[in-house]
């Protein structure tokens, strides 16, 4: 895996974004050679072309992105992805149609558009499909042998499962007794953890994951040792789960590593290049929206009666409340009976014009006063109600630790976590939160905006 953004993403993933970007560039650059009119090296060199047809990739990359094409490698239909690349493709067209507008120097001519577009939609879904036959079915993955089957495991196993792309198999696990038979029919159970050599010598496993629940009495260490020292990578299973899930364990997290760790918590100099460029971007935002936001002002106001923008009180950094601006979504005193209640799918409080804004998200506009005050940043973890933090805190081990940085308009749990109103969608929302808070920087606050855009178009992701 490759480390990204303080991200890891698979070598696969990176390997078919290069490769594609290669040959979309081909592609186009192939094209005008069968229909210029001129000679390649004067189109490229010396008529803009190059710059042209770069920004014709960018706009087929960016659609294949948006069509989650980055996201699962393995080819289920190919009819599927055959029609997914003609929306990529139909993308690729609009953003010509929108650049003849305003940028009129990166359009390409017609017969090169179509001939490059037509010569894309049968290289690329051909890539595609061996691409993974070849380095995602049939590649050589990395064989995992799993020493107990906690909760970590059974997560780390799912994964391996649902993402091939992660170059992984389960060769077995090790436990005093087997787990449930659902997770036993998925990775075979090879035994008790004193068979730790005996198995290691007949699978030759690429690595050991660590995952016992009560390691202190039924960890091997005089055998995790000899193997380790024989060069064998030996895990722990909160390692592998935050790499691959992209979330800190509550489960496995312990005082001490809050305590005596460097790695979790806020830094300064991170907190104060994140404040500045959140004001820019928030004087740009507020610039760029003002109309947008007059609009929704207008609708909301027609459409049901109250005031248009109302604040909420939040709780922000390390503990302190302050009002939240939002355009209001329900209808007036929605809470007047039932009080403070977690938002619902399909709630029937909200009006049918503020159903429109949630979806995309352009209730949370105002929150860039917000940022100006200084309240919330751009990105961080989402502000909840006084109410709902004092009912958390006391359920959920670490809930408060989310408060060590300012809340954001949107952040690490909202563009990877659905929506939900329960308990264990809070702890998954937290685990998300501290990743976030251990990786916080400036390209993973960058990578975060940039998928807000892919959240907020295709509707996914917390309300």
């Amino acid at each position: 895996m490759i480390r990204i953004f303080k991200v890891f993403i698979p070598a696969s993933v990176v390997g078919l974004l290069l490769s594609e970007t290669l040959l979309v560039i081909a592609c186009y650059i192939g094209a005008y050679a069968l229909v210029g009119p001129d000679n390649l090296d004067i189109f490229l060199f010396y008529d803009g072309g190059l710059d042209r047809v770069l920004f014709v990739a960018a706009s087929v990359l960016v659609g294949i992105y948006l069509n989650d094409l980055y996201s699962e490698l393995r080819v289920i239909s190919r009819l599927r992805l055959v029609q997914q690349f003609c929306l990529v493709m139909g993308m690729a067209f609009l953003a010509q149609s929108l650049a003849s507008y305003i940028l009129k120097d990166m359009v390409l001519g017609r017969w090169h558009m179509m001939v490059g577009s037509g010569l894309a939609l049968i290289i690329l879904p051909a890539w595609r499909l061996t691409y993974d036959v070849l380095f995602i079915r049939k590649r050589n993955r990395r064989q995992i042998l799993f020493l107990g089957a906690n909760n970590l495991v059974q997560a780390i196993v799912k994964t391996i499962h649902e993402k091939p792309q992660f170059g992984m198999s389960c060769v077995g696990y090790l436990a005093e007794e087997p787990a449930d038979e659902q997770f036993t029919q998925q990775v075979p159970y090879l035994g008790p953890v004193c068979n730790l050599q005996a198995v290691y010598a007949e699978h030759k496993p690429s690595m050991i994951v660590v995952g016992l629940t009560e390691q202190r009495e039924r960890m091997p260490m005089d055998d995790l040792m000899q193997l380790r020292m024989a060069g064998v990578p030996v895990e722990d299973s909160s390692y592998l789960y935050e790499t691959m899930l992209w979330r800190v364990s509550l489960q496995a997290l312990r005082p001490s590593q809050l305590l005596f760790s460097n790695s979790i918590g806020p830094n300064a100099r991170n907190l104060a290049i994140q404040r500045l460029y959140s004001t820019l971007i928030s004087l740009a935002g507020l610039l760029i929206t003002l109309p947008i936001m007059a609009m929704v002002w207008l609708a909301v106001r027609l459409s049901s009666p109250g005031k248009a923008v109302y604040s909420q009180r939040r709780v922000g950094l390390n503990g302190k409340e302050f009002f939240v601006y939002k355009f209001r979504s329900m209808y007036i005193d929605a809470e007047a009976r039932t009080g403070a209640v977690w938002a619902q799918k399909n709630d029937p409080r909200v009006t049918p014009v503020g159903r429109w804004l949630r979806k995309l998200r352009l209730d949370e506009l105002p929150q860039f006063f917000n940022v100006i005050r200084g309240d919330m940043a751009i990105v961080g973890p989402r502000p909840e109600r006084p109410e709902f933090v004092k009912v958390l805190s006391e359920q959920i081990p670490y809930y408060n630790q989310r408060h060590a940085i300012l809340p954001g308009i949107t952040g690490w749990a909202q563009i990877n976590h659905k929506y939900g109103d329960t308990i264990e969608d809070t702890i998954t929302k937290l685990e998300y939160d501290l990743y976030y808070l251990k990786h916080l920087s400036l390209s993973l606050d960058m990578y975060i905006i940039f998928h807000t855009a892919k959240v907020m178009l295709l509707s996914k992701g917390s309300q």
